[in-house]
């Protein structure tokens, strides 16, 4: 308990103290009398640490009273011993205390001569009743506060939980964006400054060309990594609406942009296109989606493929579903293992977008030579 809460129970047990000085100026009550009634009230102080016992106990000691001096009125320290049972414990043992103070009330009352059966056990009732009353009352509110004060208290971790989980969705989803960007950009001027490089001397208007277009790369890094910092990416399974203010969110249209990037860098590249999108309904997450999974495979080929390579891209547009196929001749060499291969970061993320749709994607290396990447992704219709 608090210092307040003692503090609260020394003051209440010197009222019911002192109404015994009033006894004894009022009712002719003794001074020792008085005064060992007095002590016998000190257990009260306990009340709300040992309700049960304190109550028992004072009963036990003011039973004795009619041996030992004459009853003058009604117990007040009983009554505010049974009002803490009611009030901080069960129900059960309420009755049970109520019952033993009706004993002790009716028991003591009686002893005294201004006092009739009828007058002490109608007031007996209603005390007891007032103090079970209230101490059942009290006890429900405190209950009830304390449930609150927990459902609060629970609302508010579960409030701190919500924004950690989207605190590390948001950095999850910025990581799979920043990867996927700067992955593919790095790789495509890379490759263009090497082709820079090789025709600087021989051919130099070549060579500038080359470098413009490394240019217009990194100014498009540039952009898309300013679009994921501002939070423009659609989360996996959202709506993916866009506010017109912003620059767009790669998609299908894209494609065609990224391909001749590819093909500048010099992997050739065909594309071909099964059904038509407008037969699915494809929101700018899924589109997000299949554009990300193309340029994740074609900057895999551009990193791992050997000289010469080549890859096609496929999508097949159906009623429910869009699947997708890229593959690379390796420019004739074996594929390297899956984990030289794509099976970091960057295979993850493939995963976690097209699982994000209930899609389905594998990988791995062809014979004789080459790297297959097949997907596919559930579209459901409006």
């Amino acid at each position: 308990m608090s210092r307040r809460s003692w503090a609260f129970d020394v003051v209440v047990t010197l009222l019911v103290m002192s109404t015994f000085v009033v006894r004894a100026d009022v009712r002719g009550l003794s001074d020792t009398s008085a005064v060992i009634q007095m002590l016998c009230c000190l257990p009260l102080v306990l009340r709300r640490v040992r309700p049960t016992p304190v109550f028992w106990t004072l009963a036990a000691l003011f039973s004795t009273v009619p041996l030992w001096s004459e009853v003058t009125g009604p117990n007040l320290a009983l009554l505010v011993a049974l009002y803490t049972v009611a009030a901080y414990r069960s129900r059960l043992r309420a009755a049970i205390a109520a019952v033993g103070l009706d004993i002790v009330f009716i028991t003591t009352l009686n002893t005294s001569p201004q006092v009739t059966l009828t007058d002490s056990v109608i007031f007996t009732f209603a005390a007891t009743a007032a103090a079970i009353g209230l101490g059942l009352w009290t006890g429900t509110r405190r209950t009830y506060l304390a449930e609150l004060k927990d459902r609060a208290e629970r609302l508010e971790r579960e409030r701190d939980q919500q924004h950690e989980l989207a605190v590390q969705t948001e950095r999850a989803r910025m990581t799979r964006e920043m990867h996927d960007i700067v992955a593919h950009h790095l790789t495509v001027v890379v490759a263009l400054s090497d082709a820079a490089a090789r025709t600087a001397v021989k051919a130099p208007e070549r060579a500038a060309e080359v470098m413009r277009q490394v240019s217009a790369t990194g100014r498009q890094a540039l952009a898309e990594t300013r679009r994921v910092l501002d939070g423009n990416a659609p989360a996996p399974g959202g709506s993916g609406a866009d506010p017109p203010e912003r620059a767009p969110v790669p998609g299908l249209d894209g494609i065609d942009a990224l391909l001749e990037n590819v093909r500048a860098a010099g992997l050739p590249v065909s594309y071909e296109v099964t059904g038509k999108m407008e037969d699915v309904v494809a929101g700018s997450g899924v589109q997000l989606t299949l554009y990300r999974l193309v340029q994740e495979s074609l900057t895999n080929t551009l990193k791992h493929a050997g000289a010469g390579a080549s890859a096609r891209v496929e999508l097949s547009f159906g009623k429910d579903e869009v699947l997708v196929l890229i593959e690379d001749d390796g420019g004739g060499r074996r594929a390297e293992p899956a984990p030289e291969r794509g099976g970091g970061r960057g295979l993850t993320g493939m995963r976690e977008r097209v699982h994000a749709y209930g899609g389905e994607v594998a990988s791995g290396p062809m014979s004789p030579a080459g790297w297959r990447v097949r997907a596919r992704i559930e579209v459901l219709p409006e």
